[in-house]
């Protein structure tokens, strides 16, 4: 379990990681999480290559390519995931909560 800490603290430096990381379950795509970190889709994609090629998640087959799903949740490991506000609310690694 340490080894694998130090592997995701290795690779998920920033907040962007984490989050695009953590929200990396296999149901959304690299247009929406691009849209959710400011970030482009390939630079999503990028990332999807260089954590499965480190083991931290595994491409699946969804209609029109393929999708990355994590293989491990970063809050049972202790890492912090950060919070996005956002105009429909806030958006959490865990889940999508509305600002009241």
């Amino acid at each position: 379990m340490n080894q694998v800490k130090a592997v995701l603290e290795q690779q998920l430096k920033t907040d962007t990681d984490k989050l695009v990381y953590q929200k990396s379950d296999g149901t959304h795509g690299t247009v929406e999480l691009g849209s959710l970190a400011s970030m482009s889709k390939d630079s999503v994609h990028n990332r999807w290559g260089t954590w499965v090629k480190m083991g931290l998640g595994e491409s699946i087959p969804v209609s029109g390519g393929t999708r990355f799903k994590r293989s491990f949740d970063l809050e049972e490991f202790g890492i912090k995931v950060p919070e996005i506000k956002t105009p429909q609310g806030t958006v959490t690694g865990k889940q999508d909560e509305k600002q009241a």
